[in-house]
């Protein structure tokens, strides 16, 4: 594989990617097997096999990963993901969500329990070694973090790890108190490549610049990142008192004004915390070209809702989307390679940066 980068860990010499991981086919494919096959992703949360004895067919990534998956539910209450794909003939086995004691193919009839073992298949007596392990459906990792779930194709590292650190500062939380509302809950359309939207969002050094209204809430002297193995932090403090967190005794944060917990998980997640709930912000990859960014709402406290950092986020969003979208026009320059970090605000555009690198060196 021709797409391999370095990135100098240390931050005050590195340069940033290369205009080519932006620009180059090849290097787009090699992210989609090595980074996005190597990961976890949002699938959503609980309340989509709500009951047991339910099943939810889904797409993860459709138009880049385009992968066939199934949420159940079985009688035991627990929820199982699954491929979506019959063992027989590659048909899809589930086709609507609802409720169902069994996965039968409409193709040719093989069933499966909720957990995925294959149970029956007419016309297969004579069928020596059969059934094999293969013929179950293949069942993939699952992580759940409060209601919500999250799912690996073949990860490289436990989603757990990811889940301890976030609880570290937003444990206090109840998560499971959360309602998603699908009236704030909204898709856009970026005109660019996924990881230059993602580069935008991991560093508050263009708030002053492109964000004005933000910028009068956020207290930028004061803007912090902190990174982690697979995730990073930043954290939005304001000088007013109002529409801050309720920080609990021995909290880390306790005495501090905080507006906004922003965390990123790699490659393409962030859960934006806020006094009113939570915006999940997935980057989903469409071609090189284009990538579709979903906003999804769980609200805690609807009094504090459109105030402080946790306000006006469309907006903040159209203004990220014009800055980005002229990015991928300026990173087709031929004069135009590389650049430098800032050591003390691209913090988590470089921890992003050494992280592709790393999975784009492996196989």
């Amino acid at each position: 594989m021709a797409a391999k980068f370095n990135i100098h860990r240390d931050i005050k010499k590195a340069e940033t990617l290369p205009t080519t991981f932006y620009t180059d086919q090849t290097v787009f494919d090699a992210v989609k097997e090595n980074i996005f096959l190597s990961s976890w992703q949002w699938i959503g949360d609980k309340n989509l096999v709500k009951l047991p004895q339910s099943v939810f067919p889904f797409v993860l990534l459709d138009g880049f990963l385009t992968e066939p998956m199934l949420l159940t539910r079985d009688e035991n209450d627990t929820i199982n993901c699954l491929t979506n794909v019959c063992t027989h003939r590659g048909n899809l086995v589930a086709i609507h969500p609802g409720k169902s004691k069994k996965l039968t193919c409409l193709y040719h009839g093989r069933r499966f329990d909720l957990k995925g073992k294959f149970e029956h298949m007419p016309e297969f007596k004579e069928a020596e070694s059969f059934p094999r392990p293969c013929d179950d459906l293949h069942k993939f990792p699952l992580r759940q973090w409060g209601p919500f779930l999250f799912a690996g194709l073949n990860p490289k590292f436990d989603f757990q790890q990811v889940i301890d650190k976030m609880n570290e500062r937003i444990g206090f939380l109840p998560l499971n108190e959360f309602s998603l509302n699908e009236t704030l809950s909204k898709d856009f359309l970026v005109h660019a490549n996924w990881a230059l939207y993602c580069d935008n969002y991991l560093e508050g050094f263009h708030v002053p610049f492109v964000h004005e209204d933000l910028n009068k809430v956020l207290d930028y002297g004061s803007y912090k990142t902190e990174t982690y193995q697979y995730c990073n932090l930043q954290i939005g403090y304001t000088d007013e008192a109002t529409e801050v967190f309720d920080l609990p005794e021995g909290h880390i944060d306790y005495g501090k004004n905080v507006a906004a917990y922003y965390y990123w998980v790699f490659p393409n997640m962030m859960f934006n915390f806020y006094p009113w709930g939570l915006s999940v912000n997935i980057v989903k990859p469409l071609d090189i070209n284009r990538t579709k960014v979903s906003f999804i709402s769980y609200v805690y406290d609807p009094s504090k809702l459109d105030k402080g950092a946790g306000s006006a986020l469309e907006k903040v969003e159209r203004e990220d989307e014009f800055v980005v979208e002229h990015v991928q026009k300026g990173v087709r320059s031929s004069f135009y390679k590389a650049g430098r970090f800032s050591p003390t605000r691209e913090q988590g555009v470089h921890h992003f940066h050494c992280l592709l690198s790393e999975f784009l060196q492996d196989k």
